[in-house]
């Protein structure tokens, strides 16, 4: 069996009787319920994500996880309050304590640590005012709440790993279906928003249809409708649908690595190695580090601002127009995307930085991501030498050398790829969100459309 490290194994084993364990799936369960299963439990989410918490107080505060919500599937004050994030966090960490390593013991160690994490985490919004001044009573049955919807879509997570949806994890189809709909409403919401120009429709395709049909000057409306700022315009909207398209474009781009069999003569066959070969872990891995970066910056600037090591990490200021605190300096500002391409001109040193931090940290993560997770060039030479398998035209010696540097080039080239499409994304987006966000839901959608794709032939 496999231990974790620093025998973190020991602290977590006493909750072990405690924890209700999902049956592995049959291995023989039809199409057709694996795909009535995913809807269910994605409707479930989606039933949590729009409960809203009960016993809380409004505020007027700013909402300090805005610049995070949507990766995380996070929907503020419900019961989906920190969304996946739990889930994100516990598997990297057991990811890191017991390497690609899966048995059906990490799997239980995970969702312990998951629940400890939604416990922390509930705690802290309490303890930041996020829901105002609650009583103990209120205090605990909030967090109460906030565990509840954490150990629902721990347990969702769970029952897609033991097979009984069409996909291995359930985090993916979360953040996918969070961030495709946030854009599908900003295209065609049918909220009336004031602004100087008068009552507006939130919907960027919704005030284009409307300013035709009432407007005179077509031009004018068309002009308007397309280049309108602070609301969703139609000119974001065709980028965002752009970049989507790209990044489809470049998922698809793979390098075919010939083999041969040792034991029959003449057979050969073709490995794909994907240039996405870590696929959308560079930016999910990326969004945990910067989003506690935000986290621990926001603490320090509201607690000890006076502090260098506060102005050093990050100080904040409230952005006028969505009310929301944003960076403002220190490594929390360097690590933001900038606004818009006009801002990133207007502050070169803050864009060289970020699209700096972007490729080189999207690359390292996917060479680390490879050594971590069973997926380096190690592993796939065992693969290949138990499958009675070689390079074609290589010798034996070779192999190991030869597969390094396809594996590490296509898991460098990759990050450094998905880093500048979210660079891009962010510099063209606007109102429609990050580059983050677009990349991680195409990434997603392309690998649901490719298990889907091989769940169907079976």
């Amino acid at each position: 069996m496999a231990r974790l490290r620093f025998g973190v194994q020991h602290l977590l084993n006493p909750f072990l009787p405690y924890l209700a364990e999902v049956p592995q799936a049959s291995t023989n369960l039809p199409f057709r319920n694996m795909l009535i299963n995913t809807v269910a439990f994605w409707l479930t989410f989606l039933f949590w994500s729009h409960l809203s918490l009960s016993r809380i107080h409004s505020t007027k505060d700013a909402d300090p996880f805005h610049l995070m919500r949507r990766i995380f599937a996070s929907s503020p004050r419900t019961f989906m309050e920190l969304g996946i994030y739990p889930i994100v966090i516990s598997r990297y960490m057991m990811d890191f304590l017991a390497g690609y390593q899966r048995p059906t013991i990490i799997n239980s160690y995970q969702m312990i640590l998951g629940i400890i994490i939604t416990i922390v985490q509930a705690f802290g919004c309490i303890k930041y005012g996020l829901y105002g001044q609650l009583g103990w009573e209120d205090s605990l049955f909030v967090i109460g709440q906030i565990l509840f919807g954490g150990i629902t879509v721990i347990y969702l997570d769970q029952f897609f790993q033991k097979g009984y949806g069409l996909i291995s994890t359930g985090v993916t189809p979360f953040i996918a279906a969070n961030i495709c709909g946030s854009i599908i409403w900003k295209a065609f919401s049918f909220t009336t928003i004031k602004s100087g120009r008068g009552a507006e429709f939130e919907g960027a395709v919704t005030e284009l249809v409307h300013v035709l049909i009432t407007r005179t000057d077509k031009v004018g409306a068309l002009q308007e409708a397309f280049f309108r700022q602070n609301l969703p315009n139609v000119f974001n909207l065709l980028l965002t649908i752009v970049i989507f398209l790209l990044v489809v474009y470049f998922d698809r781009f793979y390098f075919g690595l010939r083999v041969r069999s040792t034991n029959i003569r003449g057979a050969r066959n073709t490995i794909p190695i994907k240039l996405f070969y870590t696929s959308y872990m560079p930016i999910i891995l990326q969004s945990s580090s910067v989003s506690i970066i935000y986290l621990f910056s926001q603490y320090l600037h509201w607690n000890f601002s006076s502090s260098l090591f506060t102005s050093i990490l990050g100080t904040w200021k409230l952005c006028e127009h969505s009310g929301q605190f944003i960076p403002a300096g220190g490594l929390a500002y360097y690590v933001t995307p900038p606004a818009s391409l006009a801002n990133m001109l207007a502050d070169p040193i803050h864009g060289i930085l970020y699209v700096a931090f972007m490729l080189g940290g999207c690359a390292l993560i996917s060479k680390a991501w490879i050594e971590v997770t069973g997926r380096s060039s190690k592993r796939l030479l065992k693969k290949l030498r138990k499958q009675q398998l070689t390079l074609d035209g290589e010798r034996n010696l070779n192999m190991g050398r030869k597969l390094n540097l396809y594996v590490v080039t296509a898991a460098v080239y990759g990050g450094m790829c998905i880093g500048a499409l979210t660079v891009l994304g962010d510099l063209m987006m606007g109102s429609f969100g990050t580059g983050a966000e677009i990349v991680l839901a195409a990434t997603i959608l392309c690998e649901l459309s490719d298990t889907l794709e091989r769940e169907h032939r079976r």
